[in-house]
């Protein structure tokens, strides 16, 4: 388990375990130990996920309708900001050992570019990545104190990592396509090859006031509810009503109710369809009649809406760009294994190697 699934698993409140392949990993990533002896931070819970008439959201070409909420990250007493270490940048300290932006910028160097996207645009999910370092760190500092990378179990084990490591850097050096790619022709035509994976659907601009449905058996609950929904009912009957202040005051879904009851920009693929049948009747200002669902009562305002279109070239210019050069460098990579092996045909003995697993099955079953 890598570092960054490491710290992906602590957001999920999951237990993990410190595994050779983890500590290799580290030991790999970062140039000197760092002895530390901090421990890593609890695992914080997720905040509650509001109801919301989204549906399940499916990979899309077009971007994310709703902005999601991100967790801060809470910095460590008397390291944020601090400038030791000879003028640099220290982000983590325990006893005397400093860890610097540098340090930690070589080790997010390191990761797949996926994985560097994702920790450049979650704050939290960085700094638990950090403690996750630290912390291997400490076990390979123990580690090592006892001798455990003399182990030849290890031994062996770190060498295929070296190993792995050396063909994977070397086959990325020699497949890498050349500067200049692709060209303007060949993005134009890329993109008029895929126009239908940059379409988007249409959207919609949605506000609501929830009335949440109380549980089965609680009368004097289901009773201040129906009175809540008669209550919406009637003020939205009024000329001209306010409908983010009535969704302030009364919604039971308090993070939309903030906003004054908008939801914000949802594609019509994520819009529940007993919401979504409701909403494309309505004129832009208009408000549903009231939506009986699961969990409640939903009351939906149409704000605005926006046609289906596909993104045009210039906003998926460098997605493209990039998908493009990945697929180049792996053709490059296919050619390069082909002529290699072209140069250097293998040969297999297959009954030799038929008899690798039964020889180990033989084995187990005399023991």
């Amino acid at each position: 388990m890598s570092i960054l699934m490491q710290a992906r698993a602590m957001r999920h409140g999951a237990r993990f375990r410190f595994s050779g392949a983890a500590v290799c990993a580290v030991a790999l990533a970062l140039a000197s130990t760092v002895s530390l002896a901090q421990t890593p931070a609890p695992a914080q819970q997720q905040p509650q996920r509001p109801r919301s008439n989204a549906a399940p959201q499916v990979p899309n070409a077009a971007p994310a309708a709703a902005p999601a909420s991100q967790t801060k990250a809470t910095p460590g007493p008397s390291v944020a900001g601090s400038k030791d270490h000879g003028g640099a940048d220290v982000v983590a300290r325990v006893g005397d050992r400093d860890v610097t932006v540098a340090e930690v910028r070589q080790f997010v160097a390191a990761l797949p570019p996926r994985d560097q996207a994702v920790l450049a645009q979650d704050p939290a999910l960085l700094s638990r990545t950090l403690r996750m370092m630290l912390a291997n760190q400490l076990v390979l500092k123990e580690a090592v104190t006892k001798k455990w990378d003399k182990n030849p179990a290890v031994e062996a084990q770190l060498e295929r990592v070296r190993e792995q490591a050396v063909v994977e850097t070397y086959l990325r050096s020699v497949s890498q396509p050349p500067e200049n790619y692709p060209d303007d022709a060949e993005i134009q035509k890329a993109y008029d090859a895929n126009k239908t994976a940059f379409v988007v659907p249409r959207r919609y601009r949605l506000s609501q006031i929830f009335v949440a449905l109380p549980a089965e058996g609680d009368k004097n609950a289901e009773a201040a509810a129906n009175k809540k929904l008669a209550d919406v009912q009637a003020k939205l009957k009024v000329a001209k009503p306010d409908f983010a202040a009535l969704a302030k005051e009364l919604s039971d879904e308090k993070q939309s109710a903030e906003q004054g009851g908008e939801i914000g920009w949802l594609q019509e693929d994520q819009i529940r369809p007993e919401i979504k049948a409701e909403v494309t009747g309505l004129a832009s200002g208009n408000v549903s009649s009231p939506i009986k669902m699961s969990d409640g009562w939903h009351f939906i305002k149409l704000l605005e809406t926006k046609a289906s279109e596909t993104r045009p070239l210039s906003e998926v210019r460098e997605a493209l760009v990039q998908r493009l050069r990945a697929q180049r460098a792996e053709a490059l990579q296919r050619a390069y294994l082909a002529q290699l092996l072209e140069r250097n045909p293998p040969v297999v003995n297959e009954l030799g190697l038929s008899k690798v697993f039964s020889a180990a099955d033989g084995q187990a079953a005399t023991r």
